[in-house]
């Protein structure tokens, strides 16, 4: 049952997804508390357990999203949904990744899966999302000087808007009586490769833009010299070669099923997009 009184705590407040799924609860009537290290209605910081029974007290729902850029975060994230319990939070949405499932349980998002599975008191819904197509216009796979750098060679996934999995989420957190237990797996309609991506881009921008399949040990060696732990290398070696193998993520229902609503295609992204791509913009 839809509570618009129930304060719903949202981390990552400030991120791809806990932006919008803040945005879309607040225009939905739901009260929100946005939570991140700087630019929120609180401050949260994984690091600094103080932090996390302010933003808790009196929340019933979380749209939980783990630390960033790691890979031990399993016992902060437990410790949190530990006090999350004694603060009387009713319902977790957590924002996992595809294939999770599959992941032995010492991976870290596995063991968060796991952990909060086996809690009796807290309800929760799982969020399992393919790559976010923002990623190439925000983040890792935008281009630089017309050229999308990362090697995935010629396998293809199944991306996904972040405003569908926001869509998504604040769905789960605005009735989490009906979607409790349940796991989604969220992706866009297609799967395609990132040369495929990369004609989009050059079609709906104006500006040619190309795929370059990079040698994977110097993509991550430059991507540690921009500032990733080098401790999260061996993960950003399993998403590329899982890419690159023929193993991406393929469509699924699951968006239209819980949103009534098809997931945006690469193409539509693309076009709300453009500017990002324009030759005045680009990186």
């Amino acid at each position: 049952m839809k509570n618009p009184t129930a304060i719903t705590l949202v981390l990552g407040a400030t991120g791809k997804t806990g932006s919008r799924v803040a945005s879309k609860l607040r225009a939905a009537g739901i009260g929100v508390r946005t939570a991140a290290r700087t630019g929120a209605d609180v401050r949260f910081d994984w690091d600094d357990s103080r932090t996390h029974a302010p933003a808790l007290a009196g929340a019933e729902r979380v749209y939980l999203v783990g630390p960033v850029g790691r890979i031990d975060f399993a016992g902060q994230v437990s410790a949190f949904l530990d006090q999350a319990e004694v603060a009387g939070v009713g319902h977790i949405t957590y924002l996992s990744a595809y294939g999770v499932d599959a992941a032995p349980p010492e991976m870290a998002t596995r063991s968060v899966e796991l952990d909060l599975i086996g809690r009796t008191g807290l309800g929760h819904t799982i969020l399992r999302p393919a790559w976010f197509m923002q990623n190439f216009s925000e983040t890792f796979l935008a281009p630089v000087n017309g050229v999308i750098a990362v090697p995935t060679g010629n396998g293809a996934e199944a991306f996904i808007d972040a405003d569908d999995i926001a869509a998504v989420a604040s769905a789960t957190l605005a009735d989490p009586v009906a979607h409790v237990g349940a796991q989604y797996t969220l992706t866009g309609p297609e799967a395609i490769t990132v040369a495929d991506a990369a004609a989009i881009i050059s079609r709906v921008s104006g500006t040619t833009v190309t795929h370059l399949d990079i040698d994977r040990d110097e993509w991550i060696a430059a991507a540690i010299a921009g500032g990733i732990p080098d401790e999260y290398a061996s993960v950003l070696r399993m998403l590329t070669e899982t890419i690159a193998s023929g193993h991406g993520s393929r469509p699924t229902g699951d968006v239209e099923k819980v949103t009534g609503s098809a997931p945006t295609d690469f193409t539509d992204f693309a076009h709300r997009t453009a500017a990002a791509w324009s030759k005045e913009t680009a990186r």
